[in-house]
């Protein structure tokens, strides 16, 4: 039973803290003392520190030829921390590739201290040595190329059952974001932990709160120092109970692994090779079962959630934009026509089909605002980043830049035809990571424009409604 607070104590407690971030009488003596140095240059070296929504400072420069600027650098003043939104390709290639590691490590927050035990993950740890270690026995023993060839077979077996499970309900309408969230948590948890744990659906639900409250806008968050808001905190005693849920799911895991023979490929998943490594002291940071624990929701995470949310993206904009949709299929049915079976290497044809998924990370990044901490003061584009401060890579905006892409708001993948632009980090203005043969129409009554594209909240942006489509089964002789 949840204790309620008295609808007068509440009300006051909210109207303080609504004072708190509404608060546009800052002086100068509320900035810290590095901006205020750089505000106190002239505007041609770096630009002002001037008032701005939120409570904050924009970094806005006097002289309306470098308006530009205006965007680029933005200070806020969050409660308590100080933030810093990064929203042109050329801060974030200064953050990201000359200042770092300045801007390296990850800001912290309730949800992900809770959540990813204490910040032992990989996502969410500091960047230090241990996150290189961990970082390191991931990418060797799961993410290696041999290792992910060798899960060719799982992809494909998954693939067939999303299929057949559409070809079930063709002429029915079906929440396509759930079937696609549980096949691709399907496949993490078949690569990574050696088979699909029969708590999914419980773990897929707590994902989904827990990446919602981990991006660091609890109240305990702007006010860390705020003892009272800590114990007041409703949000972090539901966090202390997810966590304890998930501790008895990752545990029965743990167990699991520790007495079986082999995985499903007669070999060692994730967990096997860090029970192996906790127990004969091989790492130089030695593991506890927390750590594995943290690990383990870390690659549930990140292999289910922020796929699903882009084939999710992916299908809701290609019901919105018929043309699209038409080239895509043709594509496809021309590249497979008589083929009984599709191997993965097929897929590589469809270029037509990796345009749309290109267009898809423009629109939708997987996460809108990457975020990152200051571990050691810098300057970006001529302003000083105090130390400690939040920094968030505006991913979202700078895909929607008139300045970067023509018509942005307009679903056209064409743009990426014979274009150099990818996803790989080259382009800083383009950094969206930080086939199936069936298809689908709307329910009866629908037309693309009620296609509901509102976001929800969180670090990975997902579609805040599931989408309802009717799928319906091709026939070559129709």
């Amino acid at each position: 039973m949840e204790i309620q607070l008295p609808f007068s104590f509440t009300t006051l407690l909210l109207f303080f803290i609504f004072r708190l971030l509404t608060n546009q009488g800052m002086d100068e003596a509320q900035v810290p003392k590095k901006i205020r140095e750089i505000a106190s240059k002239p505007a041609e070296a770096a630009g002002d520190w001037a008032p701005s929504p939120l409570g904050g400072r924009a970094a806005t420069p006097c002289t309306q030829e470098s308006s530009p600027k205006v965007r680029s650098v933005l200070y806020l003043k969050l409660g308590e921390v100080s933030a810093v939104v990064i929203s042109s390709r050329e801060a974030t290639k200064e953050v990201v590739k000359v200042q770092d590691p300045a801007c390296a490590d990850r800001p912290e927050s309730i949800g992900s201290k809770i959540m990813w035990y204490d910040y032992t993950d990989i996502a969410f740890s500091a960047y230090n040595e241990y996150w290189r270690q961990m970082r390191k026995i991931c990418i060797l023993e799961l993410l290696s190329a041999k290792n992910v060839k060798s899960f060719g077979s799982i992809r494909q077996d998954e693939v067939s059952r999303l299929i057949k499970s559409l070809q079930s309900s063709s002429g029915e309408a079906i929440n396509l974001t759930e079937k696609v969230f549980a096949f691709t948590s399907s496949i993490t948890c078949r690569a990574a932990f050696g088979k699909v744990m029969r708590d999914r659906d419980m773990l897929i639900a707590m994902l989904k709160k827990a990446v919602t409250m981990a991006g660091g806008f609890e109240l305990a968050d702007l006010f860390p120092s705020s003892k009272l808001l800590h114990v007041l905190s409703w949000n972090k005693y539901k966090l202390l109970r997810m966590r304890r849920k998930l501790d008895m799911i990752l545990d029965v895991i743990l167990e699991e692994h520790k007495l079986k023979q082999s995985g499903e490929f007669g070999g060692e998943d994730i967990v096997d090779v860090l029970l192996r490594m906790q127990k004969n002291g091989e790492l130089q940071f030695p593991i506890t079962n927390d750590n594995i624990k943290a690990v383990i929701f870390d690659m549930f995470s990140a292999g289910t959630e922020t796929s699903s949310t882009t084939i999710d993206w992916a299908m809701a904009e290609l019901m919105r934009n018929p043309r699209v949709m038409a080239k895509v299929q043709a594509e496809v049915r021309e590249a497979f026509k008589g083929k009984r079976t599709v191997e993965e290497s097929d897929v590589q044809a469809l270029k037509y089909l990796k345009l749309v998924i290109k267009e898809t990370f423009r629109l939708h990044p997987p996460i809108p605002l990457l975020p990152r901490a200051c571990r050691d003061e810098c300057k970006v584009n001529g302003y000083t980043i105090p130390l400690k401060s939040k920094v968030m890579i505006n991913i979202w905006a700078m895909g929607r830049d008139p300045e970067y892409w023509h018509q942005p708001e307009t679903f056209q993948p064409e743009r990426f035809d014979n274009s150099s632009i990818d996803f790989l980090g080259n382009n800083f203005e383009y950094i969206p990571f930080g086939r199936e043969e069936g298809f689908a129409r709307m329910p009866k009554g629908m037309s693309p424009d009620d296609i509901d594209m509102t976001e929800a909240e969180g670090i990975a942006v997902s579609r805040r409604n599931g989408l309802f489509l009717v799928p319906t089964i091709y026939s070559a002789s129709n």
